[in-house]
């Protein structure tokens, strides 16, 4: 990569870590949409998203944790299924224009519902949910996790808010460690294909840390329940934008 990309990169995955962690997510759609604008070879895409995905939700995770949201038996249970799925969807190879569109459109929806349920300021009860409907809402979405990439957590808190298996910032918490070990399986079935990381990644690294550091002490303690979904309204936005475009 050229040095002049890194001004631009840098900045880009710098902020994109930021907003993503501060609603428990660790970015990768982000990143991957700051990889196709500066041309990155699609083999060295994945792995490096996922990567990056690794370190952020890490400190996310660590962040929400000492914050106390999270909910121990919805993340095992889903987690479960969900981290051999997603090594099995990470070691395969899908044309994206077979489910970027699909899963575009859900998260553009989801993301509107969120968005005005969010400007309307209503709390609500926890829905508990039993643990098959988790298992395989985990296991689908740890598949989806390792085929495209991402972490599945940006898949996974729309569903907690519509169905409400959990309240707001918990969400948060659970879906940035269901991101950790979500990337870790996916990552670790990318591997096998022999793909590399991109050059100056220690860079990127450095960059995402410091967006996920700031991101993820907003999300778990400073941000107001309604701001946290109005953030996670735009993430869904700007992710589902990004898959139907590059399908």
């Amino acid at each position: 990569m050229q040095e002049i990309s890194l001004y631009i990169v840098l900045p880009l995955l710098f902020a994109a870590a930021l907003l993503y962690s501060s609603v428990g997510h660790a970015g990768a759609s982000g990143y991957l949409a700051v990889m196709a604008l500066l041309q990155v070879a699609p083999e060295q895409m994945r792995p490096a998203a996922l990567t990056l995905n690794v370190l952020v939700a890490t400190l996310a995770t660590y962040k929400f944790l000492k914050a106390g949201a999270f909910d121990k038996r919805l993340f095992l249970i889903a987690s479960a299924a969900s981290i051999p799925a997603a090594y099995l969807g990470g070691s395969l190879t899908m044309p994206a224009s077979v489910f970027k569109p699909v899963i575009g459109m859900v998260l553009v929806i989801s993301a509107i519902k969120i968005w005005f349920d969010a400007r309307q300021k209503r709390d609500y009860e926890v829905v508990p949910v039993k643990a098959p409907v988790l298992l395989m809402t985990g296991g689908l979405l740890g598949f989806l996790s390792g085929i495209t990439g991402v972490g599945g957590g940006i898949f996974l808190s729309p569903l907690l808010l519509f169905f409400k298996w959990a309240q707001v910032r918990v969400i948060s918490g659970i879906s940035a460690a269901f991101i950790l070990v979500n990337s870790m399986a996916g990552l670790a079935g990318v591997m096998r294909t022999n793909q590399t990381l991109p050059q100056y990644f220690y860079l990127w690294g450095i960059a995402v840390l410091a967006g996920g550091y700031i991101g993820s002490e907003l999300g778990s303690r400073r941000l107001g329940y309604h701001l946290i979904r109005q953030i996670l309204s735009i993430v869904l936005l700007l992710a589902g934008t990004k898959m139907i475009a590059t399908a």
